[in-house]
């Protein structure tokens, strides 16, 4: 009985030396792995924005005014990611130039991707597997949507741009493009139509309408607004990121391209492999998607 006295007299004095000990302190430890964002920022879909000449550098007075706003939601949507904390984040100046952006007015843990390289991922140049999300700001409806504002695809004279079936805006190839690299578009901004269409093609990712068209003209939110409404839904996008799924289409790839005129016909036609299905019409089929953008950039100019 003594000697069991004895023991369990030591145990509790061991144990009560344990409770007494301070918590350990450190970094807390990384469930997952950090994030990698990429952000493409078109110019048509930015708050305030109504005609094409106002997203034209040599056409606009009001240009450099939207192009710092242009920075600005660029700038909110890398908040939004840092908020969520992404460690690598690049910025991919997706409009016109390349070369809108002001980049003293990002934060300074972007990277900013400028200018045109010609090759096939265009606005979405420097994605790969590395990502672990896209995140498209500023972006706009296809061609022909009412109700949006300066909708087009990629050009004035392309009507209408189809894969495999499927009528697409910018941003449906664009998220085709980071599909090919198994990485999924969690956030879309720009007028309301572009955030309805998106939605019906990738499902239901975060948007934030910074404007909605009637007719020709724009009803818009305030600057600040849609800047504080991107930044929280970016956040909320890659809090989970995992529950979006890369936007993808199976090969062979089908390309219908519908022009404006019959000189852009015949030019298409010189890409090898091109075919003529209707009056202002090409097709091309590749089982390469990236064969397929180089064909399309090819036949649109």
């Amino acid at each position: 009985m003594r000697k069991r006295a004895m023991f369990v007299g030591l145990m509790v004095a061991v144990c009560g030396l344990a409770m007494d000990q301070p918590a350990r302190t450190g970094p807390p430890v990384q469930s997952a792995k950090p994030l990698k964002v990429f952000i493409s920022v078109d110019m048509e879909g930015i708050s305030g924005i109504v005609t094409a000449d106002e997203a034209n550098e040599k056409a606009a007075d009001d240009y450099q005014y939207f192009r710092r706003i242009m920075t600005l939601e660029a700038g909110a949507a890398v908040e939004g990611a840092l908020a969520a904390g992404a460690k690598e984040i690049w910025v991919r100046d997706a409009h016109g130039t390349g070369r809108n952006i002001l980049p003293d007015l990002l934060d300074k843990n972007a990277r900013l991707l400028r200018d045109w390289t010609y090759g096939p991922k265009s606005m979405m140049e420097g994605i790969d597997a590395s990502f672990d999300a896209a995140i498209f700001v500023g972006y706009h409806a296809k061609a022909g949507t009412p109700d949006a504002t300066i909708e087009h695809t990629m050009s004035g004279s392309v009507t209408d741009m189809s894969i495999n079936g499927v009528s697409l805006p910018e941003g449906g190839f664009n998220a085709l493009i980071a599909g090919l690299y198994n990485v999924p578009v969690v956030f879309a901004s720009g007028d309301r139509a572009l955030c309805e269409q998106i939605k019906g093609l990738l499902g239901e990712i975060e948007t934030v309408a910074v404007k909605e068209g009637i007719g020709g003209a724009a009803l818009c939110l305030h600057p600040e607004i849609s800047r504080e409404k991107i930044k929280a839904g970016v956040e909320k996008a890659l809090r989970s990121p995992g529950k979006y799924k890369p936007y993808k289409m199976s090969p062979p790839y089908t390309l219908v391209l519908k022009l404006k005129d019959e000189s852009m016909v015949e030019k298409g036609l010189f890409y090898p492999g091109v075919k003529r299905t209707g009056e202002w019409e090409l097709t091309y089929t590749s089982n390469d998607l990236l064969d397929i953008l180089k064909a399309f950039s090819y036949m649109r100019r």
